[in-house]
């Protein structure tokens, strides 16, 4: 029997979700929440095999949440379903170690999503897989720029790339690649928020990089 945990702030979304998923044989809903903190509280109280969490709740988020669940057991399941695609919420989820990312279109595609989890799969709706396909590809491509640029300085393409940051702009970046946001980057290093993005300005700049979802995801193919 696997056992879930849903957290939505929106109490129609955890009762229809909770009425779908009691409804398979193979499943138990163990309890519901409608914030971050409702997460933390559940999975502590009840061990459920899977949380299935939103990203956006008032008060704590899923993301915040599920950093703290995540850094209590790294084996921790958590799957996010959310109307929000957007990159930078993909890169953090990934990045935190989060089973899966769905987005709330298609419900009774969840049960199925949640058993391949359950397999040792990680599962990615189609609209989010489209997307982290152009994220690789333009990650490949702009690590190969970096190597080209390497070259040029170094003549030595094997050199990492990240070498022309300061120990302060790849501390910033590597932070990024961590999944944190700015405010988050600040209090890590000690920073204020405006130094983090002067900081996010060069390393794009000498990266000839476009935005911090290609920071992170070049941070994690450098190798």
């Amino acid at each position: 029997m696997m056992r879930v945990a849903i957290i939505d702030d929106d109490a129609l979304v955890c009762e229809s979700l909770g009425i779908i998923l009691g409804a398979e044989g193979d499943i138990e809903v163990v309890g519901t929440g409608a914030d971050g903190d409702a997460a933390v509280r559940l999975f502590a109280e009840a061990a459920p095999d899977i949380v299935l969490m939103d990203i956006q709740m008032p008060g704590r988020d899923g993301l915040s949440a599920a950093q703290e669940i995540l850094g209590r057991d790294p084996a921790a399941r958590i799957v996010f379903l959310t109307t929000f695609s957007d990159d930078e919420y993909i890169v953090r989820a990934l990045a935190l170690g989060a089973r899966g990312y769905l987005i709330k279109q298609d419900i009774a595609a969840v049960a199925p999503a949640l058993r391949a989890v359950m397999g040792g799969q990680s599962v990615l709706e189609g609209e989010v897989l489209a997307r982290v396909s152009c994220m690789n590809t333009s990650a490949s491509q702009a690590s190969a720029s970096l190597v080209a640029a390497a070259t040029t300085r170094h003549t030595n393409p094997a050199i990492d790339p990240f070498a022309c940051l300061t120990e302060r702009e790849r501390e910033v970046a590597e932070l990024i690649a961590d999944g944190l946001d700015n405010r988050e980057i600040a209090q890590a290093a000690y920073l204020s928020e405006g130094t983090v993005r002067n900081h996010i300005s060069t390393i794009l700049s000498k990266l000839h990089l476009k935005n911090r979802t290609q920071i992170a995801i070049a941070y994690w193919r450098r190798g």
